[in-house]
């Protein structure tokens, strides 16, 4: 039997969530007696059933998602594979809760359970992950750092949708991005493909695995040179990766170096209200200056000993070295930076199962040496002059043991609770003289740089989880969980406007989330249903001020559906509806911006895929992605419409060995904007492509 409560929870969260919009209050009702329809049917069996689907970000160890009590979202390598994306956004359009905003090339902003946030360190909020190994270091995130790691060939892609903080520390405030690499060992095989597009567009991917014995060998990557659908811009990316792993009866070793490099000229915005839509300045480029230079490098080795039938421990070392240089073509004095970051760390973790306790003792280590410089060649202003703006280091320690206990209350029930304790410590040596940039005579410079100094952080992550199994084929849960971001450097330190200090503190995220996932009639389900209350937001305010009095708040609901129709044609949904709002009076605007949306936060969207297979393997899918409409502005009075596009994908499999692959993106050559904004008076727009032809053919010697 369905608790009362719970029904009351999910007709409650709906209300909340379609008082504004008719249409939607319809749909939302219909999706919420749906959820109550399947809780009702938990007797039912079905072969749809994905509860067995084998996860790793949830747990930081194989679990599959009937024993969850969290969310975790797979888009696995067949998924991967159809979509062959040009850009990460175009594979995470199958996630809910997240959109991968779109630049210019390969660049990007993230939203995760969340606005798109921006500013000097609002990636600090999202942890990029390989294999569990973040891409960067606590501190020195990149907005753009999903184009620093192998997706397009990865085994799969897992995304935590909220506070992974107690098992991954800071940065995992908002969610987790995790991409895996394949094993060797699973597989033996020679292939390579080619593919082509417009605008220049080609790319070739090669992969080599190799089993001998208990060790397999893999050496996978892949080129792309594309033109740019602007004018002067375009990209050439290289990403190599080289993987070993070893097996015995006790012990599994994978090692992995990973290396990219990416050489970019960039487009910039495009200005005026709804400039996307004028076919004459689609193409138009007002930075063809503009340019983004970075490389990275990582390798690990990942020990795994089973040291008994139910103990396990895993230590994994790992460095990591990042070089970038951009011009900032988004600020209108146009300043190049150069950064780079190198560092090593290891992350173990232990685990024992004894009758009905399963415990996991875990320890996280990161030191990272790191320098930013920024500098500008051109006169703008006396307040932002010609040469150094920037030129400083940072080496930071991190260090965070944690653990998390699972309790069997009884054989469908059990708890967890986790704990996690993280300090973070900066040493900051700034290497040009301390206080303002600009002469001595020029008041209200841009630019200040603080004298040496350290700092330190210390923040506590709990979680709270309780999962339950109505049946083999439903399962419930509801998690209470803190997620937290320590201040990025360059929030600490790159001050502006006469700050010499910036007393910020951590982000603190207070969670809420209550889930149902299963399968009834050959559909599975995974809805959650999250509120969520952020303190210390941190922000610039009016006076270009780094300051962390923001309050704001976001829930919603989220939701994906499958279901395996008839005549080998399946059909996916996922959904996204939420609002992100400012809940507090924070000198952010001038005007008053408490209880408004939060900018750049639609509160719908999501994607619906329909998908057929053949007897003989040929694939084929149709693909709907809703963009809901945002506002670009905390004042709430800048607004982009929002778009609809749909996408074509078919695999024909020629023989065994080749393939052939047609990808049609924007199929009704809809105008859209891939990122709207509103700044320094003016609307800016990232346009989006029109309606896009990409051929492939690839070929598997075995």
């Amino acid at each position: 039997m369905v608790p009362i409560g719970t029904l009351w929870v999910l007709r409650l969260d709906c209300a909340f969530m379609t008082q504004k919009n008719q249409f939607f209050s319809r749909l939302i009702s219909l999706i919420c007696f749906f959820l109550i329809f399947v809780l009702l049917s938990i007797a039912l069996r079905t072969s749809a059933n994905e509860l067995e689907t084998v996860t790793i970000t949830g747990k930081r160890q194989p679990a599959n998602l009937q024993t969850l009590a969290t969310n975790t979202r797979v888009v696995n390598q067949q998924s991967l594979q159809a979509v062959s994306h040009v850009h990460i956004n175009e594979a995470l359009a199958r996630v809910p809760g997240a959109w991968i905003s779109r630049g210019n090339g390969q660049e990007h902003l993230t939203a995760i359970r969340s606005p798109v946030l921006t500013g000097a360190g609002s990636c600090g909020a999202f942890l990029i992950a390989e294999d569990g190994i973040p891409l960067r270091a606590p501190g020195f995130c990149n907005a753009n750092q999903l184009f620093e790691v192998n997706s397009e060939q990865a085994q799969r892609i897992e995304v935590l949708r909220g506070p992974g903080s107690a098992l991954y520390g800071s940065n995992a405030e908002h969610g987790i991005i995790n991409i895996f690499t394949p094993d060797p060992v699973d597989d033996n095989q020679i292939s390579f493909g080619l593919e082509s597009g417009p605008n220049e567009y080609r790319r070739a991917r090669v992969m080599h695995s190799e089993e001998l014995g208990r060790n397999g060998f893999l050496i996978y990557g892949n080129s792309t040179h594309d033109g740019g659908y602007k004018e002067d811009s375009g990209f050439e990316q290289q990403k190599i990766n080289l993987v070993h792993q070893y097996e015995a009866d006790k012990l599994n070793i994978k090692s992995v170096f990973s290396a990219t490099n990416l050489n970019q000229e960039t487009a910039g915005f495009i200005k005026g209200f709804s400039a996307y839509k004028e076919s004459s300045r689609k193409r138009e480029n007002p930075n063809p200056e503009a340019f983004r230079d970075a490389q990275a490098m990582r390798f690990y080795s990942r020990l795994t000993f089973k040291l008994t039938s139910t103990d396990t421990l895993s230590i994994a070392p790992f460095l990591r070295h990042t070089d970038m240089a951009f011009l900032q073509h988004f600020i209108p004095w146009k300043s190049l930076e150069k950064n780079g970051q190198h560092g090593l760390g290891l992350r173990a973790l232990y685990t024992r199962e004894r009758g009905y306790w399963r415990t996991i003792t875990g320890l996280d280590i990161d030191y990272t040496e790191s320098f930013l410089k920024e500098t500008q060649d051109k006169p703008f202003s006396p307040t932002t002059p010609v040469g150094s703006h920037y030129d400083y280091d940072v080496k930071a320690k991190v260090i965070a043991p944690f653990m998390e206990t699972e309790w069997s209350l009884s054989n469908t029930t059990s708890l967890t609770l986790g704990l996690r304790f993280e300090r973070t410590n900066y040493d900051y040596d700034n290497n040009l003289s301390a206080g303002s940039a600009c002469a001595d005579d020029v008041i209200g410079c841009r630019f200040s740089r603080p004298a040496n100094r350290e700092d330190s952080f210390n923040e506590w992550a709990p979680r709270l989880a309780a999962l339950h199994h109505w049946s083999d084929n439903h399962v419930s849960y509801l998690q209470l969980a803190r997620g937290y971001r320590a201040p990025q450097a360059t929030e600490l330190y790159r001050l502006q406007a006469g700050q010499m200090r910036s007393d910020i503190n951590a982000e603190q995220l207070d969670s809420i989330e209550l889930g149902f996932r299963g399968s009834a009639y050959k559909v599975f389900y995974d809805i959650a249903f999250f509120g969520m209350q952020k303190d210390n937001f941190i922000f610039q305010d009016t006076e270009r001020q780094n300051i962390s009095n923001g309050e704001t708040k976001h829930l919603g609901v989220e939701f994906y559906l499958r279901y395996n129709l008839p005549l080998n044609f399946d059909l996916a949904v996922n959904g996204t509806f939420a609002r992100h709002s400012y809940q507090n009076s924070i000198n952010l605007r001038p005007t008053e911006i408490k209880g408004n949306d939060i900018d750049t936060a639609p509160r719908h969207l999501g994607a619906v895929q329909l998908g057929w297979t053949s007897a003989r393997g040929h694939q084929a899918e149709l693909e709907w992605v809703h963009m809901g409409a945002y506002y670009l502005n905390p004042e709430n009075s800048a607004r982009y419409p929002g778009h609809n596009l749909i996408n074509a994908r078919l695999k024909y499999n020629m023989n065994k060995r080749w393939q052939f692959t047609i990808r049609v993106n924007n199929l009704t050559d809809k105008d859209y904007a891939e990122r709207a904004d509103y700044a320094f008076g003016d609307y800016r727009y990232f346009v989006g492509e029109p309606l896009s032809i990409f051929v492939g053919i690839n070929f598997q010697l075995r």
